[in-house]
């Protein structure tokens, strides 16, 4: 079980190697042993490009014959972009394979261990399974709803103010926490923010790094009633990515035309904005992540509809006070401590010299 646990650590190892890549599937790494040697290594890298199986497969070669193979999420069973990896695995001739946890996927499911046990193949479940389901805690969450991981990230002074009273807001943390965010944002498929963030600060809501890696970049999604987005902004001028704009179905016919012909995808609802609403039609369009990088009620709306699933706060250590000064969170509210909502899994990490990150997930009632 040590070995099993060594080599599976390992496994995840290479899986989050490629992190903010595997968009919309999950990220996967995979190790080959032979008679106590790594014969094969390899890690999925991008969807529609082999798995982490056939990767480690091909550098083992004949050496698969007789081996273990150690794999951070069930082999899947079915034809999709490629062939089935159980197949792969049972034509390679390995003894035996240890897999962290099953693949939620409907398509997969515990077929992929059926197959392999059907055709003699050893097999062990559940080694380092926590480790593995939180490393894909995105993949999962939209296989299970069919809506997009929701990480809500803010930025506040120690006191709880995201800007002063004046609304100036930059720059509330340093140089490393900012670093963080475009990382951040890289992990992700979209940014989320209200029109009044298009508004005050014009920002590109890019993804920036000296360093440049597989994927492409967020798809920017603005909630923007109107339309007041200006045609000279940086989300409508800037081709580096998509742009989405959710508007009621009252906005002017005439602005839709105009963004519409910069390319900027216009989606209109029914009625008021709803973030239900929004979710639902991102997960249709394929959007398994979103960064909410909202202002205080964009925010608010998301916490009032129960909807996020993780919470990223940078706080920097300084004050700037101000009973009138915005805080991370607006809205209404909850009227009372005891429906105060309760962040599990924290952690605490100091950035730079002036900052520190805390993130964590919110219990909401019907997960406690």
């Amino acid at each position: 079980m040590e070995q099993d646990s060594k080599y599976m650590d390992l496994a995840l190892e290479l899986a989050r190697s490629a992190r903010g890549q595997t968009s919309p599937n999950p990220m996967v790494g995979a190790v080959i042993v032979k008679d106590g040697t790594i014969v094969g290594m390899g890690a999925h890298l991008r969807a529609g490009e082999p798995h982490a199986e056939v990767h480690a497969l091909r550098m083992a070669g004949e050496k698969a014959q007789g081996a273990t193979v150690y794999v951070t999420l069930e082999p899947c069973s079915h034809y999709g972009k490629t062939p089935p990896c159980a197949e792969a695995l049972i034509a390679a001739a390995v003894r035996r394979v240890v897999v962290a946890t099953l693949d939620p996927n409907p398509l997969v499911a515990g077929r992929g261990m059926e197959m392999l046990r059907a055709a003699g193949v050893e097999v062990a479940v559940g080694v380092r399974e926590e480790e593995a389901k939180a490393l894909n805690e995105v993949f999962f969450h939209y296989i299970q709803t069919r809506r997009p991981f929701v990480t809500v990230k803010t930025a506040s002074t120690l006191d709880g103010k995201i800007a002063s009273f004046t609304g100036h807001s930059r720059w509330i943390t340093g140089a490393e926490a900012r670093a963080e965010v475009h990382e951040l944002r890289r992990q992700h498929d979209a940014i989320l923010v209200g029109v009044g963030t298009i508004l005050a600060d014009d920002p590109l809501l890019t993804a920036r790094q000296e360093e440049q890696r597989f994927g492409s970049q967020p798809v920017r999604v603005i909630l923007d009633s109107q339309l007041r987005t200006p045609l000279d902004a940086h989300v409508v001028q800037n081709a580096d990515a998509k742009t989405w704009i959710f508007a009621t179905d009252t906005a002017p016919k005439e602005k839709q035309e105009l963004l519409a012909a910069r390319g900027v995808k216009v989606i209109t609802t029914a009625g008021p904005i709803r973030v239900e609403k929004v979710l639902d039609t991102l997960g249709e369009l394929g959007i398994t992540s979103l960064l909410v990088e909202g202002g205080q009620e964009v925010n608010g709306s998301f916490l009032q509809a129960r909807a996020i699933q993780k919470v990223v706060s940078h706080i920097a250590l300084k004050l700037i006070g101000g009973s009138s000064a915005p805080s991370p969170f607006g809205g209404q509210g909850f009227s009372t401590m005891g429906e105060a909502v309760q962040l599990a899994n924290v952690t605490i990490t100091p950035i730079g010299k002036s900052d520190v990150q805390i993130s964590g997930y919110p219990q909401w009632e019907d997960q406690m």
